[in-house]
């Protein structure tokens, strides 16, 4: 049929040149970005899958950075431990060589000088040694709770098993502090007071010239978190007072509930109970005569225990987070190129793609051309 109103043939190829021209402009569009999918419309589910793959690329490449702040942070509180033992070694040195006859009393005196100036500064490194700020070797941990505990998030999610938790002991004890009480008319004192411990800090308790002291170590601090903690601590303690005859009639009883202990028990009436807690340093005790030496060789080797335990500590997490770097980077690398499989574009394919729309788009423009003048066929008819 020939007609000139509606020109099918042109149409025909119009809609063709339109379709290829979206084809064509979608390659482009891949080829110049990278991206085979740059929208929704691409693909609606691998949008989703690449957008959920992106995340867990950035977390684990956070990680990583985490793990890797975290080395530095353990490798720093190693390297003051590292100080603070060649200290004890000096003070253990020291003591022994007090605790012999053949030193007299200006002997023991010098000696003891360099003894309480290594205390002094055991305590200063204690509580002087930071990192980012925050102070790594006061035995007050991350939150600040005095559990001595730093967590690091080593993985992309909310989960516990991508979380790790590594203890750095304390030397520095808290400011000493003291409570006076005195019991009721039935002979009756409790005491309700908050024992958060810190690694050598010292708990002493005197009754009318009866005297008990713990002080707190490395395997006191291996609770679940700061209640457990102090409940075990306030067990040893309370187990000390009635062993020593300080509390007597109720066996001494020690509770925990959010780090508040309870110390029941009962003395003679009009006696007071004293207790101090807290020290500068995790060693006391002093050189200056030869029993105090010989008390000094004994504090200052148990000093030494827990600074080996926590630098071992140290060792065990500075080499976990050095795999679970390592690891990590590891499943960032797949998950990348998981996710560029999915939204990466093919240049071999969008090239041809590319080529095929450009060589149909000059065919189609060709065709509208031939359709457009096909219309001139008709004139002959009017002749």
């Amino acid at each position: 049929m020939s007609v000139i109103n509606t020109n099918v043939s042109s149409l025909i190829a119009q809609n063709a040149m339109s379709s290829n021209g979206l084809a064509q402009s979608k390659a482009m569009q891949q080829l110049s970005t990278g991206l085979r999918i740059n929208g929704a419309k691409d693909d609606a589910a691998g949008l989703a899958i690449a957008s959920k793959m992106t995340s867990q690329i950035r977390g684990l490449d956070q990680s990583v950075r985490n793990a890797n702040d975290a080395i530095s942070m353990l490798q720093t509180a190693d390297g003051a431990l590292s100080a603070v033992n060649d200290m004890l070694q000096r003070m253990r040195e020291l003591a022994v060589q007090a605790a012999s006859d053949t030193n007299v009393g200006s002997d023991r005196t010098a000696l003891n000088n360099e003894f309480s100036a290594l205390k002094t500064e055991i305590g200063r490194v204690g509580s002087t040694t930071q990192w980012n700020g925050m102070n790594i070797l006061d035995g007050s941990g991350a939150a600040g709770d005095n559990s001595g505990n730093f967590t690091f998030q080593i993985g992309a999610n909310d989960a516990a098993a991508q979380r790790m938790q590594v203890h750095i002991g304390g030397v520095a004890g808290a400011a000493p502090a003291t409570v006076a009480l005195t019991p009721d008319a039935t002979g009756l004192i409790q005491t309700s007071d908050a024992i958060v411990p810190t690694l050598g800090a010292t708990y002493t308790t005197n009754v009318n010239g009866k005297s008990f002291s713990y002080q707190v170590t490395a395997a006191d601090m291996t609770g679940a978190d700061a209640a457990a903690r102090g409940a075990t601590v306030a067990a040893n303690i309370a187990s000390g007072l009635t062993a020593s005859g300080i509390l007597t009639g109720t066996t001494a009883v020690a509770t925990s509930d959010t780090n508040t202990v309870v110390l029941t028990g009962t003395v003679p009436f009009s006696e007071t109970l004293t207790k101090s807690t807290g020290g500068t340093s995790m060693v006391t005790g002093n050189i200056s005569t030869q029993s105090a030496a010989q008390a000094a060789i004994t504090e200052v080797s148990t000093a030494l225990t827990d600074v080996n335990a926590s630098r071992s500590n140290l060792g065990a997490g500075i080499n976990r987070l050095t795999y679970t770097a390592d690891n990590l980077a590891n499943i960032s690398q797949n998950a990348s190129a998981s996710r560029s499989r999915v939204q990466d574009t093919d240049y071999a394919k969008a090239s041809t793609e590319l080529a095929r729309t450009q060589i149909i788009a000059q065919a189609s423009t060709a065709m509208l051309a031939q359709a457009n003048q096909s219309q001139q066929s008709v004139l002959a008819l009017l002749k």
